[in-house]
């Protein structure tokens, strides 16, 4: 009902007052007190199998042998919340890869033909697809109680991972890009003047025009400034970065530990993101100063390698958002 609601409001803004009794009701309905962590395998009922296949966001699962690489392996995980009274339904279930070392595309965590890890030997999980289930549910938190989680039952599982980190995607860069770019009167603001440069964002739109997947040394270190730029320092109107997935993880207590040029080859992250990725890191010690962090003073906490990519200690500003 609320799904519909939402479709409606858009041509009916009277219908506003509505939805927000309802999501009133859904945060008492599904808070965290009622939520079920469940792990979900290749021998879980079939019809959650089937959800996951539909349900999934991120990196489409095309076929039943997708789906079984991505849930049988011993060194692949992916766990849910459902609600005691929706136990056929997933709310939303996050995807992980238990690796040795740190993928640079995505491409190394889903190949379906790759070694694969006895548990004593994976050293760090790899968070690489969440994906919400429920429409009728937006507004209704479940990523950051659902990640930290998953992080703590897979240490119990696992002692020996020490790391934990999403490779995850940056799917408002190119409106970032394009938006800066005004292709209607060929100019850019006077924000986006001061910290890049037109041809370097010209550069990227021509890179995606041309579909090029395979970019030169001088190419990945612009990619780089770039994306960590957009990702630090562009904000909306209320100080909250740009990007939808940066304010999830950021918001979370995560900090942003790496820009990875190339790390999507797919059309899909091509025209989002020029093919680029990032790494949020859960480090379980600071999550929750990172986050007072962020909530209180919008700081963005990055690694030692994105404040050299970026060239100077990250700042706050107010970008053409």
């Amino acid at each position: 009902m609320r799904a519909c609601l939402l479709k409606m409001s858009k041509q009916n803004p009277e219908l506003g007052s509505i939805d927000v009794n309802m999501l009133h009701l859904f945060r008492s309905w599904f808070n965290q007190g009622f939520l079920v962590l469940r792990e979900i395998d290749w021998h879980s009922p079939a019809n959650i199998l089937e959800k996951i296949i539909a349900y999934e966001a991120v990196h489409a699962i095309n076929s039943w042998s997708e789906l079984r690489s991505r849930l049988q392996p011993s060194d692949r995980r992916c766990f849910a919340f459902f609600h005691p009274v929706m136990l056929d339904e997933p709310l939303i279930f996050v995807e992980v890869a238990l690796m040795r070392e740190f993928p640079s595309t995505v491409q190394e965590v889903l190949e379906p033909q790759r070694e694969v890890l006895e548990d004593s030997e994976a050293t760090m999980a790899v968070f690489y697809s969440i994906s919400n289930c429920q429409k009728g549910l937006a507004g209704v938190s479940f990523g950051n109680f659902l990640i930290k989680q998953v992080a703590k039952e897979l240490s119990r599982q696992f002692p020996t991972l020490k790391t934990f980190q999403t490779l995850s995607p940056v799917p408002g860069f190119m409106r970032w890009v394009d938006a800066s770019l005004e292709k209607d009167d060929g100019h850019v603001s006077e924000d986006v003047k001061e910290t890049t440069q037109l041809e370097e964002l010209r550069a990227v739109r021509e890179l995606v025009n041309e579909k090029t997947t395979s970019l030169s040394e001088p190419q990945r270190k612009q990619m780089q400034a770039l994306v960590a730029h957009y990702l630090v320092n562009e904000k909306r109107s209320d100080f909250q970065p740009l990007d939808p997935v940066a304010r999830f993880h950021l918001g979370n207590g995560a900090s942003l530990d790496a820009i990875l040029p190339e790390a999507d080859a797919s059309s899909k992250a091509l025209n989002q993101s020029a093919g680029a990725m990032v790494s949020y890191r859960y480090d379980l010690d600071k999550v929750e100063d990172n986050h007072e962090a962020f909530a209180n003073e919008q700081r963005v906490v990055v690694s030692s390698d994105v404040e050299e990519v970026l060239g100077t200690r990250p700042s706050r500003l107010r970008g053409i958002g």
